[in-house]
């Protein structure tokens, strides 16, 4: 079944083309608010479709995009986003996303210099085309070629969340065909990784035949690359890549192990393999002497216990200590979902959030929480409509009227989202601060400020004595924004001295801290806070990709602030 934010990627794209052939901004930012409200709806919206439930009830979705809903939602597929794909390269798109490009910019480079894509838009500015080209001017070109590589490797990859979409209306699709006896999906996707390059589909069956055919059936595949005996290669929407390999159950574990990667993990696995008389491939572990001597394939904890080691969870077969035995010891310790007591960090109504905060406790009750706090953004941020103290101290005390009211089963902490100001102070102040239960502290502007100044921002927040953390704490946004020039050890370094903790912002756009630098922070003491930061109640849902970003790095239940009850983490906030 078609997912919400599959159908708003769509409407999305239907906006950007409209965009790029001179459409009027009223049916485009028709599209775009369409879009956004199907992606944020708590429901399925195909659910709703299939219960004939009127989707113009839903705020945002007018008649048009309801009943463009219902085509793609009955059929996959959507005549007039097609037309508009063969008047408009769709490849346009990634030219709007390099920073300070935009539509009519887009358009006009393709009507005047023949530029479609990010490569050909390289190669306009490298020969001089685009400087020379009226409204652009050597500035521009300039602009353009150093902001060029963060929309290039966008375009090479799908985000966690795109891949995660894909790979649910995959395995729906081809679990409805009987020959498919185990399927599962490897590579960077099943390690987690924050992008996903292309998808490995591994499917256990006798009948590779009826398996490729349904898999060419899929309703987004453009293009079947190869097809072989066992394997099948497809390009589907936006140019990515997914890859079928149908494999025999003996093979299996070997073939998921082999599959999910990474390489440099792998080499280290051949290697251990060797030094005790085995070969592993795809296949199986074999006898380096007999070919055709198998001993494991079918099981991949079996392939793993034969060369000595545990079971690697795929989040961390990177090459990054797993194959060490204090790391090992962690493994079956790694941070789970259902580990996640609460959600520190989300906005409500009150700025830029879509649910009230009645509403976004209902949904975390919802989810099995036991508590939440509410992080409304300060009155930095006027665009958000940012919360001044009289404002704040209100909002505090309707939070202070529903707790009271309470049976004490869940409590929501009085927060706020407080910014760091260009110069180093708090947006609020102390007397404010000091009646909050929980504080996030971030930096939303001035971001471009040097390293030493951007840091010291940052050491002012930590060694604020009313302070809990630091939020999403090097501002990056994947493929469309590098992080600011922070020194993260410094950092790391502040946190651990004055006992604060640092947010692994979940939402997929942020994943921040990396894992990399998540693990830096842990394996130096630091405890994290996985949070959602959610503006709307389905965004408590991102929860899940910040738990594959902790477990990327190592997280244990003992590293996470909100794996603790509720009791306990009233004690510690109080210490």
């Amino acid at each position: 079944m078609i997912t919400n934010v599959e159908i708003a990627n769509v409407f999305e794209e239907m906006a950007d083309l409209l965009e790029l052939s001179g459409e009027n901004a009223f049916r485009i930012r028709a599209y775009r608010n369409g879009a956004k409200a199907i992606r944020d709806h708590s429901e399925s919206i195909a659910k709703l479709v299939e219960l004939d439930v009127d989707l113009t009830s839903i705020e945002g979705i007018g008649s048009t995009l309801a009943d463009k809903s219902k085509v793609l939602i009955q059929t996959g597929r959507l005549p007039q986003i097609e037309k508009l794909r063969q008047e408009v390269p769709p490849t346009l798109r990634d030219i709007m996303q390099v920073p300070g490009m935009g539509a009519k910019k887009a358009m006009k480079l393709f009507q005047e210099l023949g530029v479609f894509d990010l490569p050909s838009l390289r190669a306009a500015c490298e020969a001089g085309s685009v400087a020379s080209l009226k409204g652009f001017g050597l500035k521009t070109q300039q602009s353009i070629l150093q902001n060029m590589q963060i929309a290039e490797k966008a375009a090479l990859r799908l985000s966690i969340d795109q891949a995660d979409s894909l790979v649910e209306r995959l395995r729906s699709h081809m679990l409805t065909c009987s020959s498919v006896e185990r399927l599962d999906f490897a590579g960077s996707y099943r390690r987690g990784k924050e992008t996903v390059g292309d998808l490995d589909m591994l499917i256990v069956s006798r009948d590779a035949n009826a398996v490729m055919d349904r898999f060419a059936e899929f309703a987004a595949v453009q293009e079947v690359l190869q097809r072989g005996d066992t394997k099948m290669s497809v390009r589907v929407t936006d140019s990515f890549q997914v890859d079928l390999r149908v494999v025999a159950a003996e093979s299996w574990g070997a073939a998921l192990q082999y599959f999910t990667g990474s390489k440099e993990h792998n080499v280290r696995v051949r290697g251990l393999a060797k030094s005790k008389g085995m070969k592993i491939n795809e296949y199986g572990v074999y006898d380096v002497n007999d070919d055709n001597k198998i001993l494991a394939g079918a099981d991949e904890r079996d392939v793993y216990a034969l060369i000595g080691l545990p079971w690697v969870p795929p989040e961390m077969r990177e090459d990054r200590g797993e194959f060490e035995s204090q790391h090992q010891a962690r493994f079956d310790q790694l941070i789970q979902l259902s580990d996640i007591r609460g959600d520190l960090h989300m906005h409500t109504t009150a700025t830029d959030g879509e649910n009230t905060i009645e509403e976004m406790v209902l949904a975390a009750k919802q989810r099995g929480l036991e508590y939440i706090a509410i992080t409304d953004h300060s009155k930095r941020v006027s665009m958000a409509r940012g919360l001044d103290e009289s404002r704040l101290l209100q909002q505090w005390k309707a939070i202070d009227a529903i707790n009271e009211e309470s049976d004490g089963s869940f409590w929501i902490l009085k927060g706020i989202e407080c910014d760091i100001l260009e110069n180093g102070a708090m947006d609020l102040s102390d007397d404010c601060l000091a009646q909050a239960d929980w504080v996030t502290a971030s930096i939303h502007y001035g971001q471009k400020q040097p390293r030493d100044q951007i840091t010291q921002r940052i050491l002012n927040a930590i060694e604020n004595p009313y302070v809990h953390a630091i939020s999403h704490p090097t501002g990056r946004l994947i493929g469309r924004r590098e992080a600011y020039d922070v020194d993260v050890s410094v950092m790391i370094d502040a946190a651990k001295r004055h006992h604060k903790f640092l947010e692994l912002n979940a939402h997929p756009a942020r994943l921040d801290l990396n894992d990399l630098n998540a693990m830096a922070a842990i394996q130096a003491g630091v405890t994290i806070v996985i949070n959602t930061d959610a503006h709307s109640i389905s965004n408590l849902d991102l929860m899940k990709f910040g738990i594959t970003q902790a477990r990327r790095a190592g997280a244990t239940v003992e590293n996470v602030l909100n794996a603790l009850p509720l009791a306990q983490l009233k004690r510690r906030l109080a210490r």
